[in-house]
């Protein structure tokens, strides 16, 4: 009995084992996308090159890198603390079975003994041919060959806890050596972020010394952003007035339905890209009491990216603003997006689009070393969404 309840012990340890490593292999599979991106917004902050000026896109882009590199630093101390937790799990195991293997051992060593003592077919023959009576002589024949298998098992038993312990203990040192290199690995990150901290540091000066450029560049782009603005809630009021009017079809109910049950899973508006300003109000990162307000995302990435519709719907309106380029609305049932900053568009009013199709190349401003951003919003008819709820993460 008490064999049964270890064995099933040792499974039960076998399995959080397993358990764990199926956490450790999540979670460096997290890391390795946190890696990518942090790669690709490095490539981002340094496609002008190192010398260049500080600017509030490069210190958003750092903002982002920083706190990539600090998920990433907590990623490893969660594997770290896990493969620990794997060592010591591990140990256990070795010293449960270590102990368990010299306990048959000893048990087969004693069986060993009597046998040598009863050997030869003589005395086997012997112990039966003394039996008082038939009946006895028969349950002394079951015993010997209960005797033999038990032997055998024990020995069974001794190979299978040594092959067990050989596993294991390569198991064990592996981890150790992974652990190893997982702590180098986090301080050789963790010195990047001290880097990249000084870099945040260094750019926030520079952006200071500049505010009265900073603000009246704001002031201007405030402008184009309101007018921008203006004519978008114009359009989507316009747009929600006719929805309202008109008798919604099974196709148009069916649309707006698939699109509220993609939540959190729509591709992104570009093939790349950073999020740089986020949805709703937030200060200015730089000059103080001034708080900067955004109806979508703003999307930095690579000179010459196209945008893409993140869903199957009608393209609603085409547009421009005199120093804020064009845009493109696009109705899917009760729900619309938008994006803006483009310089060429490849679709007009009325057209049918498919989910990732390309409707615009997205301006590239050559005056601040090709920044390239591009503005998305969600909207609910005229409500509206934050966009980070609905692309995918």
């Amino acid at each position: 009995m008490k064999r049964v309840v270890f064995f099933c012990f040792m499974a039960l340890m076998l399995f959080a084992l397993g358990s764990s490593g199926q956490q450790l292999n999540e979670l460096q599979e997290k890391k390795e996308k946190t890696r990518r991106e942090i790669e690709y917004t490095n490539r981002l902050i340094n496609k002008t090159g190192e010398n260049t000026k500080a600017s509030l896109n490069k210190l958003s882009l750092l903002n982002e890198q920083i706190k990539l590199r600090n998920n990433l630093i907590t990623d490893y101390n969660t594997q770290i603390n896990l493969l620990q937790q794997s060592i010591s799990d591990n140990e256990l195991v070795i010293t449960m079975l270590t102990n368990d293997l010299e306990k048959v051992k000893t048990d087969y060593a004693n069986l060993i003994k009597q046998a040598y003592r009863r050997r030869g077919d003589y005395n086997r023959l012997f112990f039966l041919l003394s039996s008082d009576s038939f009946n006895q002589a028969y349950k002394r024949l079951l015993y010997t060959r209960q005797m033999a298998r038990y032997r055998q098992k024990q020995s069974e038993q001794i190979t299978e806890i040594r092959d067990i312990i050989q596993d294991k203990t390569d198991e064990l040192q592996d981890q150790k050596e992974q652990k190893e290199k997982l702590l180098m690995q986090q301080m050789q990150e963790t010195s990047k972020l001290g880097n990249e901290k000084k870099k945040q540091s260094n750019y926030y000066t520079q952006l200071q010394q500049r505010e009265r450029e900073l603000k009246q560049h704001l002031r201007y782009q405030q402008r184009i952003e309101d007018r921008l603005q203006r004519e978008i809630e114009r359009i989507i009021e316009e747009e929600a007035k006719k929805a309202k009017q008109v008798a919604k079809t099974p196709e148009f109910l069916q649309l707006s339905d698939s699109f509220e049950k993609n939540k959190g899973r729509f591709p992104w508006p570009t093939s790349e890209g950073v999020i740089t300003d986020k949805f709703g109000e937030h200060a200015h990162p730089v000059m103080k009491n001034i708080i900067i307000k955004n109806n979508g995302i703003d999307i930095t990435t690579n000179p010459g990216e196209k945008a893409r519709s993140i869903f199957n719907g009608t393209v609603s309106k085409v547009f421009a603003i005199p120093g804020g380029n064009k845009a493109v609305i696009i109705r899917h049932g009760e729900y619309i997006s938008v994006y803006s900053n483009l310089t060429d568009v490849y679709v007009k009013q009325g057209d049918q689009v498919k989910t990732l199709q390309q409707v615009g190349l997205i301006y590239s401003d050559e005056t601040e070393n090709d920044k390239t951003i591009l503005k998305f919003q969600i909207w609910k008819e005229s409500l509206k969404l934050n966009p980070e709820q609905w692309i995918i993460r």
